[in-house]
């Protein structure tokens, strides 16, 4: 994206979902000319995300913590205890779904009203759920995990031409025990393998956010310091 001009605006700056004693700015798109799976992929390369139907990217005066990650989905491989976790999930049933269905809103109220009460999505309500989620230039998949016939989870995670994008995951609270947000991971890593798929966008890590940790502890994965994606190794040196 390096030389490429992008027309875009600028969000005042308001109190930060990540770090609390941060102001947050985010660039956002205003052409439709990216607003394609193509165009799309090429602006998560470089930092972008999307949420429903804009894309966007912090733009903080004072701070750079947020860092886009991906995986290499063709050379990840999974820790004990995400071997553990894939072995506890077994008898799940897991399909593919093109279509937003009226369970994943009440399952998604669920989940945001026990588990992000103190969160800027709380108290969840439908038209919060359709602007984050869903994507009038783009079909995002639905990948539904049922336990005995039960709704217990969806991720929503964006097809792309050599990507996946995992957007959000949520689950039945009372199945906190199955880790089914790692499991939903592990699932979209083996899906983006099937699709021939190189990386799985995770979004960004902000190493002083506790709720972000657990993107690195899948391997190998790259960080976008300034405009450049660096291992995890040279991240470190």
């Amino acid at each position: 994206m390096t030389g490429i001009a992008l027309k875009i605006g600028l969000t005042p700056e308001h109190a930060c979902s990540y770090l609390p004693d941060e102001q947050e700015r985010l660039m956002v798109l205003l052409e439709d000319k990216y607003r394609s799976p193509e165009g799309y992929e090429a602006l998560l390369n470089a930092g972008f995300r999307r949420s429903g139907n804009d894309l966007y990217r912090p733009h903080c005066q004072a701070c750079n913590a947020c860092q886009s990650l991906r995986l290499d989905v063709t050379r990840f491989e999974p820790s004990s205890s995400q071997k553990r976790i894939r072995q506890r999930n077994r008898a799940l049933h897991i399909t593919l779904s093109s279509q937003d269905k009226p369970e994943y809103y009440d399952l998604f109220a669920r989940y945001i009203h026990e588990r992000h009460h103190d969160g800027s999505m709380y108290p969840a309500t439908r038209g919060q759920y359709d602007h984050f989620l869903l994507c009038d230039w783009m079909n995002p998949y639905f990948i539904e995990f049922h336990r005995q016939q039960q709704l217990v989870a969806v991720a929503v995670t964006d097809p792309l031409p050599q990507s996946l994008s995992a957007m959000y995951t949520f689950f039945d609270p009372a199945h906190a025990d199955l880790s089914l947000g790692t499991f939903a991971i592990l699932t979209q890593i083996e899906l983006a393998r099937r699709m021939n798929r190189h990386w799985l966008y995770l979004g960004y890590q902000v190493d002083g956010c506790r709720k972000m940790k657990y993107k690195t502890h899948f391997h190998p994965y790259e960080l976008l310091i300034g405009h450049e994606w660096k291992s995890e190794h040279s991240c470190e040196e």
